[in-house]
């Protein structure tokens, strides 16, 4: 939604020094791409040579740096938090698409479903038995949610996900395209020479403020419940197990996968590729990082890399040791030469 410069400075409680407050800002831009009409940020020293040849209006920096040289029409935009003023920018000039309370004549909705106010269905979206969606939310086309499910407050179901059977959303959840909340978990026991299925009867429930990547996969419990505490921001492409208890505020990143009855405290960061072996606990403010294997307990605080994962500081002291193990491994040949040269002339 364009805005005039004063508009975008007095909502984003920035100061104005230099350009025209009256001029016209239509959307945000990259630092080395913003043209004219478009706001961008400055939040690193390293990127301020970008500003001297750009055609961004506008520019948000923080009160202790000031770019060295920029073009005279650029207004910049001081404050004290330039990232989240420029977050509250982009929000303000790309709003979300909104939906007006509908249901699509093409979605199919149980008689027993029951609707809060303003509420939107859209084409070929199903809706179960007994199932309750919150004010304000909007279950978008093509979407499935199964029978007894409670989806909460201004919540947002995107095209083809799928929540199974008598899962539970909080308030201000989105879930995106492709997703499955609620699938059976992966539990099997050999006998007789084959797999019996351990029946799932659990289900899933995940707190407010919560959002769930395209793709990902959330598994029911077996008995009782899979978690995801308030805030926890899940990627694309994520597992994660049966009977998993995510604290609050925890991110997981793509391709993360996490096994069966693990927890996962609060604050806790698990960068992309990451892997965690069942019955594991995971620290609260603990990161795991990019494509570890976690196979016991991680400390609180703890930074873990490698696999089998360890503490960041062992585990990259072994990394330099084995990058010099070939010349290692050329002195040793010399010195058993030598040895043996040393054991010749004895004889």
């Amino acid at each position: 939604m364009p805005m005039t410069l004063e508009e975008l400075a007095r909502a984003c409680n920035a100061r104005i020094e230099g350009g025209d407050p009256m001029a016209l800002i239509v959307s945000a831009g990259d630092i080395s791409s913003a043209q004219q009409g478009q706001v961008t940020q400055l939040t690193n020293a390293r990127y301020t040579h970008y500003l001297k040849e750009s055609a961004a209006t506008a520019c948000f920096v923080a009160e202790g740096l000031m770019p060295p040289a920029f073009p005279a029409t650029m207004a910049l935009l001081v404050c004290t938090d330039p990232e989240m003023s420029f977050i509250n920018a982009i929000g303000l000039l790309h709003p979300e698409p909104q939906y007006a309370a509908t249901i699509a004549p093409q979605a199919v909705l149980a008689t027993t479903v029951s609707l809060g106010e303003n509420v939107y269905v859209g084409p070929f979206a199903v809706i179960g038995e007994a199932s309750h969606i919150g004010d304000g939310s909007a279950i978008l086309a093509g979407a499935y949610v199964g029978g007894r499910v409670k989806i909460g407050k201004h919540c947002r179901i995107h095209p083809y996900a799928v929540i199974y059977d008598g899962v539970v959303i909080g308030d201000h959840v989105t879930v995106h395209s492709g997703a499955v909340i609620g699938a059976d978990g992966f539990g099997y026991k050999f006998r007789d020479h084959h797999h019996v299925k351990v029946p799932q009867v659990g289900n899933v429930v995940i707190g407010d403020h919560v959002e769930i990547g395209a793709n990902t996969c959330i598994d029911r419990g077996a008995l009782g419940s899979t978690t995801l505490g308030q805030g926890s921001k899940i990627d694309n492409l994520v597992q994660i197990g049966h009977n998993n208890k995510i604290g609050r505020h925890v991110i997981m990143c793509g391709q993360v996968g996490v096994s069966g009855s693990c927890k996962i405290d609060d604050y806790a960061i698990l960068a992309g590729s990451a892997g965690i072996a069942d019955h594991v606990t995971i620290g609260q403010g603990a990161v795991i990082m990019a494509r570890a294997g976690v196979a016991g307990d991680v400390p609180a605080q703890a930074h873990y890399f490698g696999s089998p994962a360890k503490d960041k500081r062992v585990a990259y002291k072994e990394q330099i040791a084995l990058s010099k193990l070939p010349e290692l491994l050329k002195k040793v040949k010399w010195l058993e030469e030598q040895l043996q040269q040393l054991e010749k002339g004895q004889d």
